[in-house]
């Protein structure tokens, strides 16, 4: 066929006319459409006289006529199709076409005889007139000065996607592109694009810096142009958040700025970079304060934070026992649960009961969750408050908010305390993109607020959460310091242990260790510094099997072979890794696991993405927020179906993933938003808990291997913990610490407070509590 090269390759310059038949498919959210049109004309020879298009266009018009520029595709089920680049409305040349174009129903108001009227004085050029002046309508009989914008409006609305799409083009953008930058720009896009590029790196996602430089490249647009010094001033500090940090110090911001905009045929002098970031200080698009550089959603969030923080702690306590009433309640507690509170545990208790805001810490075995349930319980009884949900109509309030940054997490938490909870984002309503449903003006409902897995926190959900708090709750933080810090910027729960501002707890005395628990000590001397070649010896809830890089990935197949075989449920076992991309990376981990365990047979349904296999039964994890279908970064699930394309229906391909509470449908679109999570990242899989981990080990992960990452990785297991790899390469790693210092002002604007914070009476020398004897 004339669409194939001499290499069998389909044709890239090709342009189809035709006339739209009707939809197939329309996503109205992404412009995404599939469509069946009657072929016109086309520079291509086929016989076809109709043919699907496809590609990331709005809803078109049926029956209007269309040149469609894009690549021809030949789909292994339903044949030739179209994948669309770019397309213009076609507009008729002859006095006949024009007329029955301006009658159609596009015009609103305008009929067969105004517009007969229009082309007969206008001549076949009308609409170009009419675009470039829409004052020539003035002189066509019969229009009224209303129906004359209205046509000039809808004209320049039809004909503006069209002309902007095909001027897009020439600079490299794509449909989806065009869609986003016509969205935030209408008719100025072309305009902005080509005298401000830099603008768009702010304002349309996936428009980066270096995009920007190659249009004012082709535009002459000069590279000390302050556009171009701001936009680089901003950038580098949205860079920096990757990092984790909420501000920048002057000095390494002029030298992030001055890297990002040198050339080999330009440099910009510094006095040109500080003049732009004193000028983009003036207008507020980024705060300098003390020689710190910070982009304001970040400023205003951590002095925001702060100043929530001074106001919750600042509260009384509506109602406190004295010590001997307290010391009764947490009796019958102990009773009722059949346990015995340590001293460190009957003092955080205590301590949670008379505080406003109080951080508990503490690493694995230490009975956190214990203690939590000790402070409701308590808090329960001591308020007369009832625990279960049932006892609380529509009318009243459920006085107890558990919450926690992901759903594992969240889940954990239920299931520990046996009372509901949620995560951060849904207790907030977020919808999806910057505003939450709670906030300073739409408070939290209740009594007693506890967040848990708080180290994962970053300071803007923390501002949002803690805004959202009114004065007469209280709030117990609970969290483990030693583990990685939040994905965001910020290292909320530190810095607020270090300032000293918040009272809080620490516990150290283990609990699960008296148990037998390897898993537990080797925590804790990952913790303390202890951890040594002996500290490695096999348990039998642990072992470490050593082995050359080469041959990790086939251990740990065979680890996962072995528990296959005994009938270990899959989803209680979980590889962890902290690279993606290597030879024992999580990638090729889940590729060989998926072929160990859900190979490819006639049975199975798959669906091929560009690097990816999909099968029903896979075990996959969600990679981003999608607050709309109820799923959030970290959800492990399970692939029930998979359905096919069906032109006949208008059913696109389809992939459904079953989570533990709902199941959620990906088009082929939104398949980047899964991944295989037969292994998955350490970074993800915090706030969750397995029975069963498999953590490989090797000199390949050296630059990953740090103290916190490894001590995150060995929390994560409950019962049976299986290393493998290079021990060496383990002991040089929880021996590392994390040097990537955040830059972060909140611990000391917490300390510049605790001067103005009403401190606690101090207990008499001498008065002791009756756990001090235990």
């Amino acid at each position: 066929m004339a669409m194939e090269d001499k290499n069998g390759q389909l044709q890239q310059n090709s342009y189809v006319k035709g006339e739209l038949l009707h939809h197939i498919f329309i996503n109205e959210e992404e412009h995404f459409s599939i469509a069946r049109i009657k072929v016109l004309e086309t520079n291509e020879s086929f016989k076809e006289k109709d043919m699907v298009v496809k590609g990331y266009f709005s809803r078109l018009n049926e029956g209007e006529t269309y040149v469609f520029h894009g690549t021809f595709e030949q789909h292994k089920k339903f044949g030739l199709q179209y994948q669309v680049n770019h397309f213009k409305r076609f507009i008729p040349e002859t006095e006949d076409g024009l007329v029955a174009y301006l009658s159609s129903d596009l015009f609103y108001g305008i009929g067969k005889k105004t517009a007969q009227r229009i082309v007969k004085e206008l001549g076949e050029t009308a609409v170009s007139k009419i675009l470039q002046d829409p004052g020539v309508l003035n002189s066509i009989p019969g229009l009224t000065q209303e129906k004359a914008e209205q046509l000039s409006k809808d004209l320049a609305e039809h004909q503006g996607f069209e002309h902007i799409v095909v001027h897009l083009s020439n600079y490299g953008f794509g449909l989806k592109m065009a869609q986003k930058i016509y969205q935030a720009y209408k008719d100025e896009a072309i305009t902005i694009l080509e005298q401000d590029p830099y603008q768009y790196v702010f304002d349309i996602e996936g428009f980066g810096f270096q995009r920007a430089d190659e249009v004012a490249r082709q535009n002459h647009i000069p590279m000390d142009h302050p556009s171009r010094v701001q936009a680089a001033c901003i950038y580098t500090l949205q860079q920096s958040i990757q990092e984790g940090h909420v501000y920048l110090p002057l000095e390494n911001h002029l030298q992030a700025v001055d890297e990002l905009l040198h050339g080999e045929e330009h440099q910009i002098e510094p006095e040109t970079i500080t003049a732009q970031i004193a000028e983009l200080n003036k207008r507020k698009k980024i705060i300098v304060v003390d020689s710190r550089v910070y982009l304001p959603s970040l400023y205003y969030s951590e002095s925001g934070f702060c100043t929530n923080i001074d106001r919750i702690i600042k509260q009384a306590i509506s109602e406190q026992p004295a010590d001997a009433e307290l010391l009764k309640i947490v009796g019958r507690i102990e009773e009722e649960e059949s346990l015995s509170y340590g001293k460190e545990q009957y003092q955080a208790i205590e301590k949670a009961i008379g505080s406003k805001l109080m951080v508990l810490t503490g690493g694995p075995g230490t009975g956190k969750t214990t203690v939590i349930k000790g402070i409701i319980n308590a808090y329960a009884e001591i308020h007369g408050l009832s625990l279960d949900p049932d006892d609380y109509d529509n009318d009243a309030t459920y006085p107890f908010i558990l919450t926690a940054p992901t759903g594992r997490a969240a889940k954990r938490m239920k299931e520990s305390t046996g009372l509901p909870a949620v995560t951060i984002h849904r207790l907030l309503g977020w919808n999806g993109h910057e505003t939450f449903e709670k906030d300073e003006d739409n408070q939290l409902e209740g009594k007693l607020l506890v967040i848990d897995e708080f180290s994962m926190v970053d300071i803007w959900l923390a501002h949002q959460l803690f805004k959202a708090i009114p004065n007469n709750m209280q709030v117990l933080i609970v969290g483990d310091e030693d583990q990685l810090p939040s994905v965001g910027p910020g290292q909320v729960l530190a810095d607020l242990l270090k300032s000293g501002l918040v009272p809080f707890v620490q516990l150290n005395e283990v609990y699960r260790q008296k148990e037998g628990s390897k898993i537990i000590q080797l925590a804790h001397e990952i913790k303390n510094n202890q951890c040594r070649h002996d500290s490695l010896q096999q348990e039998t809830d642990f072992n470490f099997i050593e082995c050359p890089e080469y041959q990790v990935v086939d251990v740990i197949i065979q680890i996962v072979k072995r528990a296959h075989d005994k009938g270990v449920d899959l989803r209680d076992l979980q590889v962890l890794a902290p690279m993606y991309r290597s030879k024992a990376g999580i990638h090729r981990i889940n590729e060989e696991i998926q072929k160990l365990i859900n190979p490819k047979t006639n049975q199975r349904r798959e669906i091929r993405t560009k690097d990816i296999t999909f099968r029903t039964g896979d075990k996959v994890i969600q990679l981003v927020n999608q607050p709309e279908d109820g799923v959030f970064n970290g959800d492990i699930g399970e692939i029930s179906a998979i359905f096919e394309e069906d032109e006949g229906s208008g059913q696109a391909e389809e992939v459904v993933v079953a989570f533990e509470e709902k199941e959620v449908a990906y088009e082929r679109k939104d398949l980047a938003n899964i991944m295989h999570a037969y292994c998955t990242s350490i970074h993800k899989s915090q706030g969750s808990e397995f029975p069963i981990v498999i953590i490989p080990v090797i000199q390949g992960y050296r630059r990953m291997l740090r103290k916190n990452l490894l001590y995150t990785a060995v929390t994560r297991c409950k019962k049976s913990l299986i290393l493998c790899g290079n021990k060496q390469a383990f002991i040089q790693g929880v021996n590392e610490q994390d040097t990537n210092r955040r830059f972060t002002s909140l611990e000391e604007q917490l300390r510049e407070l605790i001067e103005n914070v009403p401190q606690p009476e101090q207990e008499e020398e001498g008065e002791l509590s009756p756990y001090d004897f235990l």
